[in-house]
């Protein structure tokens, strides 16, 4: 299946061909040369004072530690993410080990993912990002250290076109893809303010 995005402007394909697929190769197994390749790509992220404040919890299927990760996503996560090669918890440290807090942890966290993903699609792997899950539980399940902050589940794996997934779930696979206008998202300059002066 090819959904390529229909795009504005030219892009590469590792972005343009980038989509979150829910149907994966149950028999697939992720190698571990692979998966390195993926965590040091997002080792690499740019980060504010060179932090790396990300930090991964890395489980595969079969383990027990995959299926605990499982039972914290949402009941419709839980109703394919399961399906996947691997599924990593994604950490941010929120703050230092002095607890002086990290005020660009998440977006940095964020950026490191970015790279992650890009690097599994030239692995020709697919991944799908998760915000519904229960990140208190996650964070008991995997004796967290407070000082970080769950931020999302990644499944990774083979995309399997023909999935067996539930009818519904199966429609959103084939479903058009959307993106808000780019005027949407470029805001006006707006005329300066002048503001009052102090003494």
């Amino acid at each position: 299946m090819t959904r390529t995005a229909l795009t504005g402007a030219p892009l590469h394909p590792l972005l343009s061909e980038r989509w979150s697929p829910r149907g994966f190769d149950t028999s697939h197994r992720l190698p571990e040369r692979q998966l390195a390749a993926l965590l040091e790509a997002a080792r690499w992220s740019p980060s504010a004072n060179n932090a790396q404040p990300w930090r991964f919890v890395v489980t595969q299927r079969g383990e027990a530690a995959f299926e605990r990760l499982v039972s914290t996503l949402s009941d419709n996560n839980r109703r394919w993410a399961g399906r996947a090669s691997a599924l990593l918890l994604v950490l941010a440290e929120s703050t230092d080990e002095t607890g002086t807090p990290r005020p660009y942890a998440l977006y940095d966290t964020g950026q490191a993912v970015a790279h992650l993903v890009t690097q599994a699609q030239a692995e020709g792997l697919s991944t799908h990002q998760m915000g519904g899950f229960d990140k208190d539980a996650a964070v008991a399940g995997f004796g967290i250290d407070p000082r970080f902050t769950p931020v999302v589940v990644i499944a990774l794996g083979l995309r399997q076109d023909e999935h067996g997934l539930p009818d519904d779930l199966a429609e959103r696979e084939g479903a058009p893809r959307h993106r808000r206008p780019l005027a949407e998202l470029v805001l006006p300059t707006a005329p300066a303010v002048d503001l009052p002066r102090t003494a």
